[in-house]
């Protein structure tokens, strides 16, 4: 008997170890789907996503629509004729035709315990809002958002330094993992459906520039933390000079700091990092990027940098 047919949709690096553990593991992958290239970055340069580099390497069958909701997608869709779609960080909202169509469904690796942080950037806000655990969950998708049918989850705790980077990557190898696992258990018969709490649900909204900005008036372990989320893309900032002064790690200790300096002032160079002061205490830059230069640690920067006694941070 025939091995069901797996079409396979998603995009960035997250999504590889999942389409990886597929092929890997002998599954049927009948189709890639991923995003087409768009104009990035300062050269708009046209980049082939993750997902697309991995499929061509493979010899896998790869589909780049515009919009997976044109009838030309649908139809080539129907041609498939998949048991099974599985959905991860792809980028683009299915039509109802894609969620319902596969007689096996169409399941969705998400990096988050939902109904928390439902969303396109989950493990971002994770971060940024000092959660101590999170995890991956299959779900069956519907077409809601993050709404669907859960079919398995596992938790993991958030290291008090975990930066989002070192976070994406666990998590984008746990939902390989996972995955796996559901995939057998649908096409087996024994996978599990568990409603999704509705009531308990957050949101993870897509991150913007406006997010990035730091306010050296919220205290410091907020900072600390939209530090962390956001490390190394896109990154928080602040700036010094009018010049934009990207920061990818930064530590705090909270103290009384009235009567002291104003939020934003720069300090000493400590063994901690360059010290500025927020709204409760200090927060140690300890790697930065100013802009149009490159990202080196602070003790580096300030070798060729030389603050004086009235730069701040705004």
């Amino acid at each position: 008997m025939e091995k069901p047919g797996i079409l396979f949709m998603g995009t960035p690096e997250f999504a590889v170890p999942s389409l990886a553990a597929l092929v890997d593991g002998g599954y049927r992958v009948i189709g890639v789907v991923t995003q087409p290239e768009r104009p990035q970055g300062r050269g708009r340069l046209e980049i082939s996503s993750p997902v697309k580099i991995f499929a061509e390497e493979r010899g896998l069958s790869l589909y780049q629509p515009q919009r997976v909701r044109d009838e030309s997608f649908l139809e080539v869709f129907r041609n498939l004729a998949p048991d099974l779609v599985v959905l991860v960080a792809f980028g683009q909202i299915l039509p109802k035709a894609v969620i319902e169509g596969p007689p096996l469904g169409c399941v969705n690796v998400h990096p988050s315990l939902l109904p928390k942080y439902r969303g396109a950037a989950p493990i971002n806000w994770a971060v940024m809002n000092g959660e101590k655990r999170t995890g991956v969950t299959i779900m069956y998708m519907n077409e809601g958002v993050d709404a669907g049918d859960i079919i398995l989850q596992k938790e993991t705790p958030i290291g008090e330094e975990e930066m989002y980077d070192d976070l994406h990557d666990r998590l984008s190898l746990m939902g390989a993992e996972l995955l796996m696992r559901a995939v057998d258990g649908i096409i087996e018969g024994t996978a599990k459906r568990t409603p999704q709490n509705h009531a308990e649900a957050t949101l993870a909204p897509r991150i913007n520039r406006e997010i990035g900005y730091i306010d050296w008036n919220d205290g410091v372990v907020k900072i600390v933390n939209q530090i962390r989320g956001l490390s190394s893309t896109p990154g928080a900032y602040s700036f010094l000079r009018e010049k934009q002064l990207k920061i990818f790690a930064a530590t705090g200790i909270v103290k009384e700091t009235s009567g002291e300096k104003y939020p934003g002032a720069i300090g000493k160079l400590l063994e901690s990092g360059l010290q500025v002061t927020a709204g409760d205490g200090h927060v140690y830059l300890q790697e930065i990027q100013l802009e149009g230069k490159r990202r080196m640690f602070i003790d580096e920067f300030l070798r060729g940098f030389k603050l004086s006694s009235d730069d701040t941070l705004e």
